[in-house]
């Protein structure tokens, strides 16, 4: 599993892999029923705190991503489809905002922008 730690980030570490473990996730890059890497595994790759990937584990527990066993590891839990379709549906709304906030400053049409979406 590639986790990519970046100091000039501003998102704190456990963070940052919270966030790449979801991405993995949810574009089918750890399968369900695939075991992560123990906590201690995982912090001596990244060369971090034991503390922090507790952390990390137990956000990505809470928010429905991982299962933990006791004495088996943690392992990728299924996703509900509809949840899934819902999230995505939102990372698109707020992208859909961004780009009508930069054509608004750039006085780009909706027709300019509906041309853009089309030709992608």
């Amino acid at each position: 599993m590639d986790i990519i730690i970046s100091n000039s980030s501003k998102d704190p570490i456990y963070l940052q892999i919270v966030n790449q473990i979801k991405a993995m996730i949810l574009n089918g890059t750890l399968p369900v029923g695939e075991p992560l890497p123990s906590m201690r595994i995982l912090a001596q790759q990244l060369r971090i705190s034991v503390i922090t990937t507790k952390r990390a584990y137990e956000e990505l527990e809470r928010e429905g991503y991982i299962e933990s066993y006791t004495g088996k590891g943690s392992f990728v839990k299924a996703q509900n489809a509809e949840l899934l379709k819902e999230m995505h549906l939102r990372q698109i709304e707020e992208l859909f905002s961004k780009a009508k906030e930069i054509a608004t400053l750039g006085n780009i049409s909706a027709e300019e922008l509906e041309e853009m979406f089309r030709n992608m």
